[in-house]
């Protein structure tokens, strides 16, 4: 089905299903360890073995020598991978350095072995065993250091173009009554999901099978090959549960391919889990960012110059932090540029994570729109309505919004947490021992669409069966997906079988980028239009007639059940979504307003958050409880960029050395004690058939702007390096 005009009514708009809070259908599953994770698919391959990764002790440099007899004469060892006994390895497209190192290193933790035996335990304690000499080189650790080298990087891909200017920003910003010009700097992050990255891997001949915690299968099946060097056809990847991925999960990662290796070596299922120590190092995080934002004003707020700059890093071959990607869209101004720039560094991957760009961009970009509503004398909700924009800023009234509900969400938001009590003065709200102050910023994330397939059926006994290789990250995608084919088919959600998170069903847009529920639901509202069509024939009734409803196909006074027009063999069809170009005659996004009020106490500065809330516009809310959960759990992990999340870099060594959850901080439920959610009614009918937009990813971006904000309105202390952590409010106290 080719998706190229806006949607018009459709069978979705019953809203019977789809648009109606449900208990997510996975939830039982997994509440009673019932759901097989990769690591625990003891069904499937009852006798693997267990792998376990050395990792390089060095960041940058090359192995000298490799002593493996003390580890291979270890009780239970069946066999260690190296780069000597892998064969030829290829990389593929989404991965920066080789999965697996040797002879060079290209950063720290890298996999220069697999140690593969009969108990995780046996595997653990060998791998110890195995002496690796090195022959270091030195290596770039410092993004501060490296800033004056960094380039321009390429344009393209989902980054697009690396820099972007309208009329004379200079001159306009020289110009201005008001200006803003500051320098704000974001930390390296890490994913610290709930799972680990784990694979279970199986060879039949030359048919590869592994069972993954994976959000891109298609993707993936295809990184796998391009790897080993097979066919796409001989591999299968199979991730119907996922513990958490927030991007760290969209690309092959080590623990698949040395599974894949380790399994052939020995003849045996293999099993590998990245230890949580080696998640930070050796997979991918969000890069640290340094950025400077200037915005230029009349002195009533109104933007005329914005501009936005940012320097990233990452290994040779990778990727910039696009943090710069908003300011090209939110607000309005004659006078505009952002840059990118992106320096060398010898770390561990910079790559994907929640809301890439916005997340980080916002953490600055929306201190400095409050820093420019306090040199205006403008209430922060009112400045940024001021500049509310319906139209691409950049390319002006031709290019305009499919849906913009930025002003709603600032009024409504505002309203329901109670802004008009917030004193403007800061420092001058106190509650015993404690300054009290509030804080908003705006949300904005792009909504991303893709092509993406699905498999209906509706069998013998009327169930209606629904198959695609989407992934559910613990996001839902289950139940959406189910309540779709229920709302399609008029059958309810308890006759829904839901089959995700497998190669050999039809190809999805998979879990990422915000896009995974909007295209994903689409693909299957593509297939059941093709099943319904079948069904009506089958019926003899005119399709554009034919009404579905309480498992029956109705014309009129006739109807006839789901089930019989089926038949024993049932009755299967299977299509895709494929978009046209309205993403790019209009621009699709999501928008929000964050609000957070905390306490910091006057004399230790310790920061509480005493409650967050929100009002978000995303399009159609396809499950309003599961869409809740999305964007608090989004909401927490910005309080965590803000306060606390830090991937501490050792510049002599080039590693993270906070790399376990004891000394990575996130936040837990005794911090986060109040959060309120409002979705605005919102219907995007040329964002897909869905009239939907993506919601998952939008509650992170701004959140820990408005922690930084209010922590400002509470003590007049403006801290501009995150995370704004108690050391750095007491030298900022003391001057």
């Amino acid at each position: 089905m080719k998706f190229d005009t806006p949607a018009t009514t459709n069978p979705i708009d019953k809203g019977r299903v789809v648009g109606v809070a449900h208990d997510r259908i996975d939830g039982p599953a997994k509440v009673t360890g019932s759901a097989p994770y990769a690591y625990e698919r003891h069904d499937a391959a009852p006798n693997a073995a267990y792998g376990w990764i050395v990792g390089s002790a060095i960041a940058k440099g090359t192995i000298a020598a490799m002593d493996l007899r003390a580890a291979e004469a270890a009780p239970g060892v069946l066999g260690i991978v190296t780069h000597a006994n892998a064969g030829k390895l290829g990389k593929g497209n989404y991965n920066t350095a080789p999965l697996l190192g040797g002879p060079a290193i290209m950063h720290y933790d890298q996999a220069l072995a697999l140690v593969i035996a009969d108990t995780f335990e046996n595997a653990r304690a060998a791998a110890k065993l195995v002496r690796i000499d090195y022959a270091p080189q030195d290596g770039k650790f410092d993004l501060a250091a490296e800033q004056g080298n960094a380039v321009k990087p390429p344009d393209g891909g989902f980054s697009g173009a690396a820099d972007s200017a309208v009329g004379d920003f200079d001159g306009a910003f020289a110009k201005a009554a008001v200006r803003i010009d500051q320098r704000y700097t974001t930390p390296d992050h890490s994913h610290a999901m709930l799972e680990p990255h784990a694979t279970t891997a199986a060879w039949n001949g030359d048919k590869l099978t592994l069972w993954t915690a994976n959000q891109m299968i298609a993707w993936s099946v295809g990184e796998v090959a391009k790897t080993l060097g097979i066919p796409k056809a001989n591999v299968r990847l199979v991730s119907p549960y996922i513990g958490g991925g927030f991007g760290a999960k969209l690309f092959l990662r080590a623990d698949a391919l040395l599974a894949a290796l380790g399994a052939k070596q020995i003849g045996r299922p293999v099993k590998v889990a990245i230890a949580r120590s080696q998640i930070p190092n050796n997979t991918t995080h969000r890069p640290a960012t340094i950025q400077r934002i200037r915005i230029g004003a009349d002195k009533n707020g109104v933007i005329d110059a914005i501009g936005h700059e940012v320097w990233s890093g990452d290994l040779p071959g990778g990727g910039t932090e696009t943090a710069a990607m908003q300011t090209r869209l939110l607000y309005g101004g004659a006078h505009r540029m952002t840059a990118h720039r992106l320096a060398t560094l010898d770390l561990p991957e910079g790559n994907a994570m929640r809301a890439p760009g916005e997340a980080v961009g916002l953490l600055a970009l929306e201190v400095a729109m409050d820093e420019l509503a306090e040199a205006c004398g403008v209430d922060p909700v009112e400045l940024r309505i001021r500049n509310d924009v319906q139209y691409d800023p950049e390319a002006g009234t031709q290019r305009p919004y499919s849906s913009r509900k930025l002003v709603e969400c600032l009024r409504a938001g505002a309203d329901r947490f109670g802004w008009a009590k917030r004193n403007p003065k800061p420092g001058k709200v106190r509650d015993g021992r404690w300054l009290v102050g509030m804080g908003v910023a705006s949300a904005f994330r792009n909504n991303l669409v893709g092509k993406s397939g699905a498999r209906i059926g509706v069998d013998g006994a009327g169930k209606v069966i629904v198959e695609t290789d989407m992934t559910d990250i613990g996001t839902g995608s289950y139940t959406i997906i189910g309540q779709t084919a229920a709302e399609m088919l008029g059958v309810s959600l308890d006759d829904v079988i839901v089959r995700l998170g497998d190669s050999r069903f039809p190809a999805s847009a998979g879990s990422g980028g915000q896009w995974g529920a909007n295209s994903s639901t689409a693909g299957v509202y593509a297939a059941a239009m093709a099943l319904r069509a079948k069904l009506a024939e089958k019926a003899g009734y005119p399709i554009d007639q034919a009404q579905f409803d309480d498992g029956l196909v109705k014309l009129g006074d006739q109807s006839q059940t789901l089930a019989a027009l089926a038949g024993r063999e049932g009755l299967w069809a299977e299509d895709s979504i494929e978009f046209g170009d309205l993403d790019k005659r209009y621009v699709q996004a999501t928008f929000g307003a964050h609000f957070c009020e905390v306490g910091v106490d006057v004399d230790t500065a310790e920061v509480r958050i005493r409650r967050m809330g929100g009002a978000f516009a995303a399009g159609r809310i396809l499950n309003p409880k599961s869409a809740r959960s999305q964007v608090i759990g989004a909401m927490t992990m910005g309080a965590g960029s803000a306060l606390m999340e830090a991937l501490e870099v050792d510049t002599r060594f080039g590693l993270f050395i906070n790399h376990d959850m004891a000394e990575y901080a996130v936040p837990v439920h005794a911090d986060i004690p109040q959060q309120d959610v409002l979705f605005i009614d919102e219907l995007d009918d040329k964002s897909s058939p869905m009239k939907a937009k993506g919601v998952g990813e939008l509650g992170i971006c701004g959140a820990g702007a408005a922690v930084a904000n209010a922590i400002y309105n509470a003590t007049g202390l403006r801290l501009r390096d995150y995370p704004l952590t108690i050391d750095k409010l007491l030298k900022a106290q003391m001057g």
